[in-house]
């Protein structure tokens, strides 16, 4: 490999200029998607630890070297202890694929029913946590509230989340046409505030949910009645009729590709 330029004695050669570019771009993003969280005050302190490391061996200062790699040697188990939201994030984030689409127009029942649903107890200020699941279940969540295994409709669903029936705290859970449980406990984001709003204990568990899991959270506010969406932890606040339906219909894309490619992999094990 050529050597591009020389500093002193530190020789770069395109291959390293390919290199850095690379682990810088995933540092970078890495810092993005930790931005906002407990975790990226840690993971700023743990890329000053690399850089001292390079530093010091770099410069040959032994003594320095022998302290940091003692700390790097047990930086794997730090890291999945400290980090243990993000990763399971992340590993949610790299089984969705962002390319599922199709071209049919016609609205799913489900998605009608979840939609006038959501519009009327919006009018009616009743709050909602509706988690409509994408490619996989979340059993362990089910479990926290009331099994239903009921058929969707919209008056079921306002039913549920009128302020005085018995089942209106916390999530309901919809997997296709079907309502797999309410009143169910779903884990709190670390997130407290959007766009300098405190949020609600409503919308930190719809954001929650989605960052640990591969669903779509649908909350309607009890004091607004304001309609907003979680997805990959993110909010979305404020949506139309129009843009809940939008949003919705592509998770039902998404969700029919990942069935194929299920199918697919289960083909190829069979004739293995």
């Amino acid at each position: 490999m050529i050597d591009l330029f020389n500093l002193g004695f530190l020789k770069i050669s395109l291959l390293d200029v390919i290199d850095i570019s690379i682990v810088a771009y995933i540092i970078y993003n890495l810092y993005k998607w930790l931005k906002g969280t407990l975790g990226s005050q840690i993971f700023i302190g743990l890329l000053i630890v690399m850089l001292l490391s390079f530093s010091a061996q770099l410069l040959n200062l032994k003594a320095v070297s022998w302290l940091l790699k003692f700390i790097t040697d047990i930086w794997v188990i730090t890291f999945i202890i400290l980090f243990q939201p993000e990763i399971r994030r992340l590993l949610v984030l790299i089984a969705r694929n962002p390319f599922a689409r199709n071209n049919n127009s016609e609205t799913p029942e489900y998605v009608t029913h979840i939609v006038d649903a959501a519009f009327e107890l919006s009018q009616q200020q009743h709050g909602a946590l509706i988690i409509v699941l994408k490619s996989s279940g979340i059993r362990g969540f089910n479990e926290t509230g009331e099994i239903l295994n009921a058929r969707l409709s919209k008056d079921l669903l306002r039913c549920i989340f009128y302020p005085r029936a018995a089942l209106h705290d916390g999530a309901v859970i919809i997997k296709n046409n079907i309502i797999e449980a309410a009143r169910c406990a779903m884990p709190l984001s670390g997130t407290t505030t959007h766009k300098g709003e405190p949020l609600g204990m409503r919308h930190r568990a719809g954001i929650g949910i989605s960052e640990q899991a591969d669903v779509i959270s649908i909350i309607v506010s009890e004091e607004t009645g304001s309609i907003s969406v979680a997805e990959q932890g993110v909010l979305t606040r404020g949506l139309s009729k129009e843009a809940l339906r939008k949003r919705l219909r592509v998770t039902q894309e998404y969700s029919h590709f990942r069935k194929l490619i299920i199918a697919v992999e289960n083909l190829f094990r069979q004739q293995k």
